[in-house]
């Protein structure tokens, strides 16, 4: 898919200067295997608005803001995923302590790098509060043993709408996160259904309004 390769260059781009070259060749591997749907729907959101409001939608690869957004994304997901990933199998109990090292790296670099993406938009209280969910989750999955993986995919796609929405200039509906989070659940495979542009185009406002439906750290 086009968008999954531009956001996928934007987002190694926004970590080109990470030394040394073992850890950059480590987040290249980790994007090879980590869904891109994240990314790829936060663009969605974006331009079913632009679509509905009769703007021309722009090709990825010129939209640097709409690009960076979507990376954004796109990195705190893949750093939270493989932070959930050590999480359950904790190599470091069967002698593999310093691939695992390395990778708590990465996912750190990956987290941060998405924050610095996302500072400047109306994404980044909503970012803020992804990561704090995904934090507590972790510590109540480890006291009580009860999973909570699928919450990450839930928010990160919550987190996706804002993005997406906003870029085009308006506020996330009610119904595009609900329709955000239905995704979250159904995205085990890394696959975005057919008819997702069909179900955007009935969940997305044209009209902006505000800070209506963008959550701020107040509300969390």
């Amino acid at each position: 898919m086009q968008e999954a390769g531009a956001i996928r260059a934007a987002a190694l781009d926004a970590v080109e200067d990470v030394d040394p070259q073992a850890i950059y060749e480590r987040i290249g591997e980790l994007f090879d295997q980590e869904s891109m749907a994240p990314g790829v729907f936060t663009v969605a959101c974006a331009n079913a608005i632009r679509e509905r409001s009769g703007r021309t939608t722009a090709d990825l690869d010129a939209d640097d803001a709409l690009a960076k957004r979507a990376a954004g994304v796109q990195l705190i997901y893949v750093g939270l995923s493989r932070t959930r990933t050590l999480a359950a199998d904790q190599p470091w109990a069967t002698g593999e302590s310093d691939a695992a090292n390395l990778d708590i790296l990465v996912a750190d670099i990956l987290v941060a790098r998405g924050f610095y993406l996302l500072a400047r938009t109306e994404a980044s209280d909503e970012a803020v509060a992804v990561v704090r969910a995904f934090g507590r989750d972790q510590t109540v999955a480890r006291e009580t043993g009860e999973s909570l993986d699928a919450n990450l995919e839930r928010d990160v796609f919550e987190l996706a709408a804002v993005a997406g929405a906003t870029a085009a200039g308006v506020s996330p509906t009610p119904q595009l996160r609900e329709l955000a989070t239905d995704l979250g659940d159904e995205s085990s495979d890394g696959s975005l259904p057919r008819t997702l542009h069909d179900q955007l185009t009935t969940v997305v406002n044209v009209d902006s309004s505000g800070t209506d439906g963008v959550r701020t750290s107040v509300d969390h």
